[in-house]
């Protein structure tokens, strides 16, 4: 079942990422409107002199990952998929509430134990963490520029699982995965908006994971995509406040160092 002549399978795979590209594209084009520099974390001069990648490198690297994670999903809805053809009837909209909370659970923990392991392990940070902190200065396309080794265990075998793990149909991971996608991007935006509504909801949001990117933050902040509670009960949360950058734009400013 899906809708028109597409499967709920094959939109469950691609609208993801069709979403990833439009939403970052977005916020490239805000990148060209010049009275928002008054809302980046950092200066444009800082991203020119700390990113050492190319954008179209990035880019690449995140086409590499999405062609991972369109092979894993397609084989995934394959092996559990109804060959009846008739689909999964949709649950009551409360289950499908539930199912959203639970999967939200279930991929933080995923991430958030996957991601510092990461760092901890000095071997896994060298050969492939440390390609998605080769952007210092986060931005929005760059969400997804990690490693394909990095990218299969976070985000794609999270997202398997969250979607095992809640028992959610493939038209309800339409609406997740594309949400998820959102926030991610929404996360490495480099961006400060007043009335962005996600940065609002969500303590985990641009200014939190830009702690993480900088030097002092690398130890701090592992969690993602969506709450800081690992964060905070573990001992690795990392305030900040959000302060006026010396010569316009604000900054996050850690409130402690150890």
């Amino acid at each position: 079942m899906g809708i028109g002549a597409v499967s709920d399978e094959l939109l469950g795979t691609f609208v993801p990422i069709a979403v990833y590209w439009l939403y970052s594209g977005l916020y490239v084009a805000l990148d060209g409107v010049g009275r928002l520099d008054g809302y980046r974390l950092h200066t444009r001069e800082e991203a020119a002199t700390k990113n050492i990648v190319s954008k179209a490198a990035v880019v690449r690297g995140v086409l590499v990952q999405q062609a991972f994670q369109v092979a894993v999903s397609l084989t995934l809805f394959a092996v559990i998929g109804d060959e009846s053809g008739t689909g999964q009837k949709q649950p009551p909209a409360l289950v499908i509430v539930l199912q959203f909370i639970a999967a939200m659970v279930v991929m933080d923990t995923w991430q958030y134990f996957m991601h510092r392991y990461m760092h901890i392990n000095k071997f896994l940070y060298k050969h492939i963490h440390s390609k998605h902190h080769t952007l210092v200065v986060p931005y929005s396309f760059g969400a997804l520029y990690n490693h394909p080794i990095e990218g299969l265990i976070l985000d794609t075998i999270g997202g398997a699982l969250s979607f095992l793990v809640t028992g959610m149909t493939p038209r309800t991971s339409i609406f997740f995965f594309s949400f998820a996608t959102i926030k991610t991007v929404d996360d490495h935006c480099g961006l400060w908006l007043p009335g962005n509504i996600l940065q609002a909801l969500f303590s985990n949001n641009s200014a939190y994971h830009d702690i993480h990117h900088q030097l002092y933050g690398n130890k701090y902040n592992f969690s993602q995509p969506f709450f800081v509670m690992w964060d905070k009960i573990l001992g690795t949360y990392m305030p900040y406040s959000i302060e006026q950058r010396k010569g316009g734009g604000v900054e996050s400013r850690p409130a402690k160092l150890d």
